[in-house]
């Protein structure tokens, strides 16, 4: 389980990716790149990472699921998600 401090800041570098969106996209027009510059380094999308929505795990998470890879096979070992059943060979 991550600690409940990396939820709370990727929540945090979340709303200021949305509050300077906007702004961001207008000085990439302009190519005033000082001003970018001296925006909050949180504030750019690279910052943020995924994490998984059951766990926190920031590894191997899956984009269309949202959640880790350990999350995904225990819920697909269970049942849980339709059109996914255990390998066999």
């Amino acid at each position: 389980m991550a600690t409940k401090s990396t939820i709370v800041k990727m929540r945090k570098i979340e709303e200021l990716i949305k509050k300077y969106a906007d702004l961001r996209k207008q000085l990439k027009e302009k190519k005033d790149y000082a001003a970018l510059a001296r925006l909050p380094r949180n504030s750019s999308p690279t910052r943020l990472r995924r994490i998984c929505k059951m766990t926190g795990r920031t590894r191997a998470v899956y984009r269309k699921f949202g959640i880790s890879r350990i999350v995904l096979r225990d819920l697909y070992h269970k049942g849980l998600i339709p059109g996914m059943r255990k390998a066999s060979w």
